[in-house]
């Protein structure tokens, strides 16, 4: 049975363009972010394997957050929002503040299942 893939459209340059006051220059900046995009197949089992790992790293640092604030204060984590980002090489990352802006991440939320 073939292995199953998923196709990501990658854009690796960091670049954010802001054209100078009166200056023309979208299109040719347009063409030039359409040609850094690229198509990736990754893995689907690899993606899994990355987002399993992940996940499990994230429920560790928050089950010792639950565990910290409950045993001080009585209170408990009830809820986590993150935003994930997958790269062309299929590493699952956490995107922190504004840096998801024109990108495209995932939301992840978690919500206490004891409620």
């Amino acid at each position: 049975m073939p292995e199953d893939y998923l196709v990501i459209i990658t854009d690796e340059t960091d670049e954010t363009f802001v054209p100078v006051e009166g200056q023309r220059g979208w299109g040719e900046e347009v063409r030039k972010r359409i040609a850094s995009l690229k198509e990736v197949r990754l893995p689907v089992s690899q993606l899994e394997q990355n987002m399993a790992q992940f996940l499990h790293l994230i429920g560790r640092l928050f089950k010792q957050v639950d565990q910290e604030i409950g045993s001080e204060s009585g209170m408990k984590l009830d809820e986590v929002e993150l935003s994930v980002e997958i790269s062309g090489e299929g590493e699952v990352k956490l995107v922190a503040g504004g840096k998801a802006a024109g990108k495209g991440a995932i939301k992840l939320k978690f919500t206490r299942s004891d409620k």
